[in-house]
């Protein structure tokens, strides 16, 4: 598998289905990195220590993390298995940035940003950032986030060690359109 392949089956079992592979994530989303090699390479998906060294340190998205000892790796964030990540909570920038395909955003103008399968909305700092995940299934749109009324209003945010903000939900009402106007998309 080339390095964008082995990282699309590593967030596969990693975030969303380990029984792919026959592994068991622990409650915090880790596993044996050992038993995650022996894992891949019986379902015929052969990675190698070295290549997964590689993948997690030179990721420009930083999905992945070793823990200390670099026995155990987990997947950053994006789950939808149940795993608890325990980021803490953390004040985010006054502004925060979503990208989206051009299809979804009728639907997001009615109901705001909602975290689907996954366990949080992901915000991302940056609008290049947000571009290019709007920009993987369609024409994106980038939408800015009010994080800083967002949080006066009592919204919760994290920070993961890849600078991936997370938050249960974004009403509409925090939400306009990065096109130069900031005209809303919705007031409530």
């Amino acid at each position: 598998m080339n390095p964008i392949q082995t990282s699309k089956f590593l967030s596969l079992v990693l975030r969303h289905k380990p029984e792919e592979v026959g592994i068991t994530l622990d409650s915090a989303g880790w596993v044996d990195v050992n038993e995650l090699l022996r894992a891949c390479a019986a379902h015929g998906k052969t990675i190698s220590r070295e290549q997964l060294d590689d993948l997690v340190a030179s990721s420009d998205k930083q999905r992945f993390a070793f823990n200390e000892d670099r026995t155990r790796i987990r997947a950053n964030q994006g789950h939808s298995v149940q795993v608890e990540l325990d980021h803490k909570p953390a004040a985010p920038p006054d502004i925060l940035y979503h990208g989206t395909p051009q299809k979804f955003v009728e639907s997001i103008l009615g109901e705001g940003l909602k975290k689907m399968q996954r366990h949080h909305v992901h915000l991302s700092p940056a609008k290049e950032t947000a571009t290019k995940v709007g920009d993987r299934r369609g024409k994106p749109v980038i939408l800015r986030i009010d994080a800083e009324r967002m949080r006066a209003d009592g919204f919760t945010f994290y920070l993961t060690p890849n600078n991936v903000w997370l938050v249960d939900e974004v009403p509409a009402k925090y939400l306009t359109v990065d096109n130069n106007s900031d005209k809303p998309l919705r007031r409530a």
